[in-house]
């Protein structure tokens, strides 16, 4: 796509697209069953990837890796009827993404920077840090889905996916504003 093509997404687009295909497979699951709550949120995901497509004329790499990993294991439930793979997304997920994270790092290109970097200037050496932490939250995310779906309910898991995930996440994210306020920048670096 030429530079023209692609446009400014707008702010509603990114959280649309994040928290509607969650919403709506909390909604189908209390309303119906863990298959049913699937197939939803693979038809949500897919549509809210649409969206953004047809609205922003790109896919965030991230928002492409995860509709990808939805679509797979959300399949593979439909198909086997086992609820193990939706179960294992977010353990698979949350790998990929910390994983995702090393590596723009070794390639010297902090995908958090790429992310962030206009909306939190940071010194260049805070950049390193920060995606270590946001990796080990990651492995820690994926540590921890995969002691919920083991020994919890089917109900619960599906609260913590949800809602638990968005609420831990959101609790580091808050943590992490005393080290971008260490090391923010006065003048964006070049």
């Amino acid at each position: 796509m030429s530079g023209e093509d692609v446009r400014r997404a707008p702010p509603w687009l990114q959280p649309v697209c994040d928290y509607v295909p969650l919403g709506l497979f909390l909604a189908a699951y209390l309303l119906s069953d863990i298959l049913t709550a699937t197939a939803v949120l693979v038809v949500a995901t897919l549509a809210a990837t649409a969206l953004s497509l047809a609205v922003a004329r790109k896919l965030p790499v991230l928002a492409l890796i995860a509709a990808a990993v939805v679509s797979v294991f959300g399949v593979l439930t439909l198909v086997f009827q086992d609820d193990l793979f939706i179960k294992i997304k977010p353990t698979v997920m949350q790998v990929l993404f910390a994983a995702a994270l090393w590596i723009s790092l070794w390639l010297q290109r902090p995908v958090l920077r790429l992310i962030l970097g206009k909306a939190f200037p940071l010194r260049h050496s805070a950049w390193a840090g920060l995606t270590h932490r946001f990796a080990i939250f990651f492995l820690v995310m994926a540590a921890a889905n995969e002691v919920v779906w083991r020994t919890q309910s089917t109900d619960f898991w599906v609260a913590f996916d949800t809602i638990g995930q968005m609420v831990i996440t959101f609790a580091f994210v808050l943590s992490q504003v005393p080290f971008l306020m260490r090391h923010r920048l006065e003048q964006p670096e070049e």
